[in-house]
C-alpha cells in the first residue's frame, strides 16, 4: 500500500477507537421510524452529513436536510441531528438553537465535547478526529483541515445506519429498493 494511505488509514483507525460505544448507541436509541429526521452539517462536513440522511431514507426513515428546497418546518418531537467538528459553526449551531426551542430532541455529532454545540444538545456523539482550527499539539494528524474528522465521520455515521438497520430489521433488499 502507498504510504501515504497507510497513514491516512492509521489515523483514520485511531480515531474510531476511541469513538464510545455507549455513545453511539444512546444516539441509536433517539431514532424511531416514526420521528421525522432532520440531518444538519456545513462544508465537508456537511456532505458526510447528507450522505448519512440519504441512508437513513434508504433504510425507511423520514429524513430531511436542513436548507434543502422542500425541507418542512420542524416540529416539537422531530430528531435534529446537527454536524460539526468544532462544535461552533455558527449556522448549524443557529439552526440546533432553533430546533431545541421549536421541542425538537437534538443530537451533536462533532469532535468538541465541550463545544457549545455538544453543551446544547440531548446526546452527544463524540468523533474525536482533528478539525481546521486545531494547532499545535491538538493537531493530531498528517492531513489538511478537517480531512481526519470528515473520513471517521463518513464511517461512524455509517455504522450508525448498520446498527439501525440490523436493529430495524431492513434488509439490504429493502435499502435497495428504496435507491434512486
Amino acid at each position: 500500500m502507498i504510504e501515504t494511505l497507510q497513514v491516512i488509514l492509521n489515523e483514520i483507525k485511531g480515531v474510531l477507537s476511541q469513538v464510545d460505544e455507549k455513545e453511539l448507541l444512546d444516539v441509536m436509541g433517539a431514532f424511531d421510524k416514526d420521528r421525522r429526521v432532520f440531518v444538519d452539517g456545513e462544508g465537508r462536513s456537511g456532505f458526510s452529513a447528507k450522505g448519512f440522511a440519504m441512508r437513513l431514507m434508504h433504510i425507511g426513515y423520514t429524513v430531511f436536510f436542513v436548507g434543502e428546497t422542500i425541507t418542512p418546518a420542524l416540529r416539537e418531537g422531530d430528531l435534529f441531528v446537527a454536524v460539526s467538528g468544532s462544535g461552533k459553526s455558527a449556522n448549524v449551531c443557529n439552526d440546533a438553537k432553533k430546533a431545541k426551542d421549536a421541542g425538537a430532541e437534538l443530537i451533536a455529532v462533532t469532535s468538541k465535547p465541550n463545544s457549545p454545540l455538544a453543551s446544547a444538545a440531548d446526546r452527544v456523539l463524540v468523533i474525536p478526529g482533528t478539525v481546521k482550527g486545531d494547532a499545535g499539539s491538538a493537531r493530531s494528524s498528517v492531513q489538511l483541515l478537517s480531512s481526519l474528522f470528515d473520513q471517521s465521520l463518513h464511517i461512524t455515521l455509517d455504522a450508525l445506519c448498520l446498527l439501525l438497520s440490523r436493529r430495524d430489521h431492513t434488509a439490504n433488499e429493502t435499502a435497495t429498493g428504496a435507491h434512486w
